[in-house]
């Protein structure tokens, strides 16, 4: 009798083993979605590259089934909800799609505040791992935060060159402080997402839209606008950006095993967020080629009419402080400490 006590003594542990590296060894898929088609920067240049890698390093194990141009249903702004419900695993968006979901960190968007991809994105991770992550993040394992690249106006056939010019045209941005830019050098601000906006054009609705280099072929703007204004500050600093974010369901990382969150880890963070910026950077070479190569315009503004846009737009991070105050946090201390991180990483 007690042979067979021990020798299902013996099975139980075994099978138990068995099952246990079958868990162990138990691939995860990961439902990553977006809203831009395979053709954009951020599907072919970023998503799969980073899924490839997670891949690789898990043996196999983590593997992702990418849902480009909003196929899991929904809209862009809904992307958000979707991480955060588990509708998705892990999303990329926009914050500014989601007005006053991420009041902290869109300081990184206030008018001629970002002069770098990589650098500034490393002040954007510092500031919003030290002020946002718990509650703009709640629910959400961030993996990149990052900022795009500069953001000009490409107009569908005004080429507009000063701050008058500027005045009631129908121009669409991706954030509450770039639409909170446009309304005070006074355009006609229409806040919408981008493939919404690039209906828009098309139809002739939007005088034009302002948007990075990058943006530009993915969705056709190389032949759907004509003149493309570059515009700067004398210290590089475009006159908006947008913040961006990769974000994974914490419910969904917290149920991984060890060895695959560590894979997770290791893809995540403010190396990371450089990483998905410098592919941004790079495609904003390839998106003004493409308008050269369809004959679009592309010029500067005159510093002259430069300093009066930035004149016309300074209220903007002075409302930013006083909404931040008005909320209870201290709206100058968080300006002063994002401004002195994008100058510290902008140094080196």
């Amino acid at each position: 009798m007690k042979n067979i006590i021990s020798r299902t003594l013996l099975s139980l542990l075994v099978a138990g083993g068995f099952a246990a590296q079958a868990n162990a060894a138990e691939k995860v898929t990961l439902k990553v979605a977006h809203f831009l088609p395979t053709a954009s920067i951020a599907h072919w240049d970023m998503i799969e590259p980073w899924c490839e890698k997670i891949n690789k390093e898990s043996e196999g194990r983590l593997e992702c089934q990418i849902y480009p141009a909003m196929q899991l249903g929904g809209t862009p702004p809904q992307l958000l909800t979707q991480a955060r419900d588990g509708v998705a695993d892990i999303v990329w968006t926009l914050p500014g799609y989601t007005p006053g979901r991420f009041p902290i960190s869109e300081v990184f968007e206030l008018p001629f505040f970002a002069p770098d991809h990589q650098k500034t994105t490393r002040a954007l991770w510092d500031f919003s791992e030290k002020h946002a992550f718990k509650s703009e993040f709640a629910g959400l394992k961030p993996i990149g935060i990052w900022v795009n690249g500069p953001n000009y106006f490409h107009m569908r056939d005004k080429e507009v060159k000063t701050v008058e010019g500027l005045q009631g045209l129908k121009i669409r941005a991706a954030s509450r402080m770039s639409n909170n830019f446009l309304t005070a050098v006074g355009a006609n601000a229409m806040g919408m997402p981008l493939p919404q906006a690039v209906e828009g054009i098309s139809k002739g609705v939007l005088d034009g839209l302002m948007v990075p280099w990058e943006v530009v072929p993915a969705v056709k703007l190389d032949e759907l606008t004509k003149y493309h204004a570059e515009i700067k500050d004398e210290q590089g600093n475009g006159m908006a950006t947008s913040t961006m974010i990769y974000v994974m369901n914490k419910a969904k990382y917290d149920s991984l095993p060890d060895d695959l969150k560590k894979v997770i880890d290791n893809n995540s963070g403010a190396d990371t967020s450089a990483w998905i910026a410098s592919r941004f950077e790079a495609a904003d070479v390839k998106g003004r080629e493409a308008a050269e190569k369809a004959g679009g315009v592309i010029y500067s503004w005159s510093q002259e009419e430069v300093n009066k846009l930035k004149g016309a737009s300074s209220q903007v991070a002075q409302q930013w402080i006083d909404d931040m105050t008005s909320k209870g946090m201290k709206g100058q201390a968080l300006y002063d400490d994002a401004r002195a991180l994008v100058e510290k990483y902008n140094k080196k």
